[in-house]
């Protein structure tokens, strides 16, 4: 630890040289695969070892900060809104066609008027979009359930959506009065838990819900960016962080945490644990500009994770369905439910085969991400070509 010169209190963080900070894509690629691993396996433990949505909320919340710093409002609110709906729109034109040839309609919800009406959440979320929740799935190809699970994660793009509408207002608030602004979520929070704050409106309750969880983080990361956390006394985290993760804990786990239900199912406590997690992770933050030297050789895959970090988060449930249903096929070979059966129930040989199918996913669909950003579509985008200009001879670093 440095000490923190007179000069650094008041300014705010810098933008590393190089426009990336390597420690930020480390932290997005570590939070990226605990999601495809707590999807998998359902390990309540999981979000607790890391609380990847409070992390990634956090993350974009310092880039949108970053941007509103440079930038006009709405120039920037349009831009992150042109880098987030197109995957999105690309997902619903496969998931909601697939739904639609599986005999789901607008006979769902009770009145067709209001199916249509939803669907245009697929266009744009600011509310979770509907899907056919009872559609079976395709025997030996795709497990049941596949439509929930390819639409229930869409709550991230919903919430982002919505913090990224709120920014200018919330980097308002957050100059104006800090702390007060960063906490405010979490007294939300505990309002919902209470019941102090109710809403009828389920629509309503769920919006307000995830910004109570992780608006928190969000402001944390507007903070760091801002130069608000570097005001603080040096031991102030340190101190505070372990006493707010302890309570999160605590009442976790004196309202029934465990598998099935766990964090996720528990906004209040989220709030808490993801609240302190991202503070201690933040004031850690070494801002690295080029690769620890143990870390250099995970610079590829990193690299790749965050450059399709929404593509593997928008498909890497189905793939998960897709390996299950093929699994399942395997009870039929025979002998291998008479001597082998750990191997057909157990979870871990199917990691590899959803990471192979999230890539080709990532091959396929991928491209989305970079029309998006108006960037020239890319296969493969995990930096190896920028590596080998940058390794090239001439452009050698000394």
């Amino acid at each position: 630890m440095t000490t923190t010169r007179p000069a650094d209190v008041t300014a705010p963080a810098p933008a590393p040289r190089g426009g990336r900070d390597r420690y930020f894509d480390l932290l997005r690629a570590i939070a990226l695969f605990r999601v495809v691993l707590y999807h998998l396996m359902g390990w309540a433990w999981l979000p607790v070892v890391f609380p990847s949505m409070g992390v990634m909320f956090a993350l974009a919340g310092t880039l949108m900060a970053r941007s509103l710093g440079s930038r006009p409002a709405p120039e920037v609110v349009r831009g992150r809104m042109r880098r987030l709906l197109p995957p999105l729109w690309l997902l619903g034109a496969v998931g909601v066609s697939g739904m639609l040839l599986a005999g789901w309609g607008p006979d769902d919800e009770g009145h067709p008027g209001w199916w249509w009406l939803h669907l245009t959440f697929w266009i744009l979320p600011l509310s979770d979009p509907p899907y056919g929740a009872d559609l079976p799935g395709v025997h030996g190809l795709i497990a049941d359930g596949w439509a929930v699970d390819l639409a229930v994660p869409l709550w991230y793009l919903r919430a982002y959506l919505w913090f990224v509408l709120l920014s200018p207002l919330l980097l308002r608030a957050l100059r104006a009065a800090p702390w007060p602004t960063v906490v405010a979520p979490i007294a939300l929070s505990a309002a919902l838990e209470s019941g102090v704050v109710s809403v009828t409106s389920w629509r309503l309750d769920s919006n307000l819900s995830d910004f109570g969880a992780f608006g928190a983080c969000w402001l944390l990361g507007m903070a760091h960016q801002e130069g608000v956390l570097r005001r603080l006394p040096r031991y102030v985290v340190p101190s505070l962080a372990p006493g707010v993760a302890g309570f999160g804990l605590w009442y976790a786990l004196g309202h029934g945490f465990e598998a099935g239900h766990d964090l996720d199912d528990m906004p209040f406590a989220q709030s808490l644990w993801s609240f302190a997690t991202v503070l201690l992770l933040l004031h850690l933050s070494p801002s690295w500009t080029d690769w620890p030297r143990p870390l250099r050789r995970w610079d590829r895959l990193v690299t790749l994770l965050n450059s399709r970090a929404v593509t593997i988060y928008l498909w890497h449930n189905v793939c998960i369905d897709a390996v299950a249903g093929l699994w399942d096929r395997l009870w039929g070979v025979p002998g291998l439910e008479e001597h082998a059966s750990w191997l057909l129930v157990s979870p871990w040989p199917q990691l590899p085969a959803v990471w192979l199918l999230t890539a080709l996913c990532v091959v396929c669909f991928g491209w989305a991400e970079d029309l998006a950003a108006r960037r020239r579509p890319r296969l493969w985008p995990d930096g190896s070509r920028n590596l080998a200009q940058n390794l090239s001879p001439g452009r050698r670093r000394r």
